[in-house]
C-alpha cells in the first residue's frame, strides 16, 4: 500500500500536535517517524491510523482519501508500546482475536494463528495466558495479532521501549526481517534514533509538530539540514565548536579559542565571512594524534569497547573516542586531529545548514 500524507494538521485549540506534514510512502517501504517526545511522530500514526481525525490535510491509501474511514475499515495492523493482551486469554486466543471479531470460522482463525505464530517462533505457546510470558513474548503475541489480519499496513508505535537492551535488539532484526519478507509497507515511531537508523529505509524527523526532515538513513547522518538533526540523530551526538571561519593565504580556518583548523574549501567558503558560525564535527571523526589540536581531559567514561574522552581545548567541549588500553586520565593532555571532510557549519540565527540547502 502507498500512503500519501498531504499538509495532515491536527490542533487542540491553540495546541499544535501536527503541523501540515507532507510526505509519501511507497508500497512496501519502512519509514520511521523520529524526534523527541512531544514532536507529533505519535499524533501523525495515530491520525494515519484513524483514531485521530486531522483537524486539516488529507491521508490517501494507494491514491484514495480515508479521512472518512474508520480505523476498523482501513486495513491496518497496529502494535503498541503496551502489549494491551487481554490477560484472560491465552496466546492462541489474543492472537486470534481480530479474526474472530470478523466472524471468521473457528479451523480457519486456529490455522491463521499457528502460521503467524510459527512465524514469531511462539507456536509452542498458544496454550499459555500472557502472565507466563515473558516481555518479549508478549511483543511476539502483540505483533502476530497485527499480522494474523493480513493488514496492508503496519504501524508501530514505540513497540520496544518496554523491552531490556538485548531483547530490542534482537526483536530489531526479527521485525524488519518479517517486514521484508512479508513486504508490508510499514510506519515505526520511535524516539530512538539507533533503532530508526538501523531499521527504515527512509526517516522523518520531526519536532515541535513540524517535519525537519525526510530522507534515507545515511542522508540524513551525513548532511543534516539542521542543527536540530545534527545533534539528535548519532551517538555519542555530533560536538559544536562556535567558530569564525576566515581565508587566509587561500586556506579557511575555522578559529576559536585555543582552536584553530584548516577546513576544504568547498565547506570553508560557504561558511566564511559570516562571523561566528557553528561547527559540527562528530566524535567518530576526531582521533588523537602527535600533530593534533592540544587539549586537557575534562572527563573519562568507559564504555568497554572505547573510551569516551570529554576534552576541553579553549571554551569548547569535543567528546573522541580512544583505546582503553591508552589509560587515559582526568587532567592529561592530549592532542586532537579532526576529519575536516565531515565537518559541518550551521547558522546560529536559523539553525539551517550552510553546506546542505535545498
Amino acid at each position: 500500500m502507498k500512503v500519501e500524507l498531504v499538509n495532515l494538521t491536527k490542533r487542540w485549540g491553540n495546541v499544535v500536535g501536527a503541523d501540515h506534514i507532507t510526505l509519501e510512502i511507497e508500497h512496501g517501504e519502512f519509514v520511521a517517524f523520529l524526534g523527541p517526545s512531544g514532536c507529533g511522530k505519535t499524533t501523525t500514526l495515530l491520525m494515519i491510523a484513524g483514531i485521530y481525525k486531522p483537524t486539516e490535510g488529507l491521508i490517501k491509501f494507494d491514491g484514495k482519501v480515508v479521512n472518512h474511514l474508520a480505523p476498523k475499515d482501513r486495513n491496518i495492523g497496529m502494535v503498541f508500546q503496551s502489549y494491551a493482551l487481554y490477560p484472560h486469554m491465552n496466546v492462541l486466543q489474543n492472537i486470534g482475536y481480530p479474526l474472530k471479531l470478523k466472524g471468521v470460522p473457528k479451523q480457519e482463525i486456529r490455522k491463521r494463528v499457528q502460521q503467524v505464530a510459527n512465524m514469531m517462533g511462539i507456536g509452542h505457546l498458544l496454550d499459555r495466558k500472557p502472565a507466563q510470558l515473558s516481555g518479549g513474548q508478549q511483543q511476539r503475541v502483540a505483533l502476530g495479532r497485527a499480522l494474523v489480519k493480513q493488514p496492508d499496513l503496519l504501524l508501530f508505535d514505540e513497540p520496544l521501549s518496554n523491552l531490556d537492551a538485548r531483547l530490542r535488539l534482537s526483536m530489531r532484526s526479527e521485525i524488519k526481517r518479517l517486514q521484508l519478507e512479508l513486504g508490508i509497507t510499514s510506519i515505526y515511531v520511535t524516539h530512538d534514533q539507533v533503532e530508526a537508523m538501523t531499521m527504515a529505509d527512509r526517516i522523518a524527523v520531526m519536532k515541535d509538530g513540524k517535519l525537519q526532515a525526510y530522507c534515507p538513513p545515511d542522508e540524513l547522518y551525513d548532511r543534516p539540514r539542521t542543527l536540530f538533526i545534527a545533534g539528535f540523530v548519532g551517538n555519542p551526538p555530533m560536538n559544536f565548536i562556535n567558530v569564525e571561519v576566515v581565508q587566509e593565504d587561500g586556506e579557511y580556518h575555522a578559529r576559536a579559542e585555543g582552536f584553530d583548523l584548516v577546513v576544504p574549501s568547498e565547506r570553508g567558503e560557504k561558511a566564511a565571512g559570516r562571523g561566528r558560525v557553528i561547527m559540527g564535527v562528530r566524535p567518530e571523526d576526531v582521533c588523537l594524534a602527535d600533530d593534533g589540536i592540544p587539549g586537557e581531559i575534562y572527563v573519562v567514561e568507559p564504555l568497554g569497547r572505547d573510551d569516551l574522552l570529554n576534552v576541553r581545548i579553549g571554551e569548547a567541549s569535543i567528546h573522541v573516542l580512544a583505546d582503553p588500553t591508552l589509560n587515559l586520565r582526568i587532567g592529561d593532555t592530549v592532542r586532537l586531529r579532526f576529519n575536516t571532510h565531515k565537518v559541518q557549519f550551521f547558522d546560529p540565527q536559523t539553525e539551517n545548514s550552510l553546506l546542505w540547502t535545498d
